[in-house]
């Protein structure tokens, strides 16, 4: 991947980081954010034990997404994310909420756009193998329907949370201290890769899923720096989480909301590894698509 230097438009969204630029600033930054979002999932945790006491079998499910409820709820605890790093950027950079995510009219388009690539992309791709082999139906389409609304809020909520600290933060702070994309763009991908590292979830596919986790961070980077605002990848990124939690999910933690099933669990090496060089290669057809879209 062949990332562009700044671009006139990436320059400008630099800009707000470079007045205070010290990378121990955006490390404790980046502490704080992480902070106020297990605060939020220790919330979550203690009311979900104060609704079901005595119940661990119900509250497990809640907490591991694996209801509809349970999902909304775990997606929506990503506020506390959004939250921290809105204030790291504040208390340590001196920088406003709208500097983390770009021109408004330019968040929105981008959105727009992202989100109709990945869409007309994983049609596409559900047309297939494995596409929608072997699917199982999860819930009823009408109870689906029901809860569409709110499941994609949270989505929305998620995506964006880890967009503004990923891209809008890290990236553009990385980037006011070194001009090289091996650090803003490298750097900030490979801890987004990381960070969805979940062995007892995934087992040996664990570390496909960083790789696949870590190309969509150097895609949403390089999109990011192309336009200067984080609405492409924030749009990629919430159409690729609502089709992979909301439509087909694997069994397992946050398939609470999902209308079809894999037949098999995501530890499954023989029958993942295909669907996840599908994800790969839907990753680089909706990047070549924002490059085919945006300027550098």
């Amino acid at each position: 991947m062949t990332l562009p230097d700044h671009s006139r438009a990436f320059a400008a969204f630099v800009a707000p980081a470079r007045a205070r630029p010290a990378p121990w600033r955006l490390a404790a930054g980046v502490l704080i954010a992480a902070g106020t979002h297990l605060a939020a999932l220790l919330v979550l945790a203690h009311a979900l034990g104060a609704l079901l006491p005595g119940q661990p079998g119900p509250a497990a499910a809640l907490a591991s997404g694996r209801t509809p409820a349970g999902a909304v709820a775990v997606l929506m605890s990503f506020a506390g994310l959004a939250a921290g790093t809105l204030v790291a950027a504040r208390l340590l950079h001196g920088r406003g909420p709208s500097t983390l995510f770009g021109r408004g009219p330019r968040v929105i388009a981008g959105f727009v756009a992202g989100a109709a690539a990945v869409v007309a992309v994983w049609g596409a791709a559900m047309l297939l193998p494995p596409g929608l082999e072997g699917a199982q139906p999860a819930m009823p389409a009408a109870l689906w329907a029901a809860w569409l609304p709110l499941a994609l809020a949270a989505v929305l909520v998620q995506t964006g949370a880890e967009e503004v600290l990923f891209r809008g933060y890290i990236q553009s702070q990385l980037a006011a201290r070194f001009r090289s994309p091996a650090v803003w763009a490298l750097a900030p991908s490979l801890l987004f890769g990381l960070v969805h590292l979940d062995t007892a979830t995934h087992g040996a596919n664990a570390w496909l899923v960083v790789a696949a986790t870590g190309l969509f961070g150097l895609a949403a980077a390089d999109l990011t720096a192309r336009t200067g605002a984080i609405g492409w990848a924030w749009g990629l990124h919430f159409a690729n989480n609502a089709v992979a939690l909301l439509v087909l999910a694997p069994p397992g933690p946050l398939d609470g909301l999902a209308l079809w099933h894999t037949s098999y669990p995501a530890q499954d090496v023989a029958a993942m590894a295909p669907r996840l060089a599908l994800d790969i290669a839907g990753i680089a057809a909706v990047w070549g698509i924002g490059r085919a879209l945006t300027r550098g």
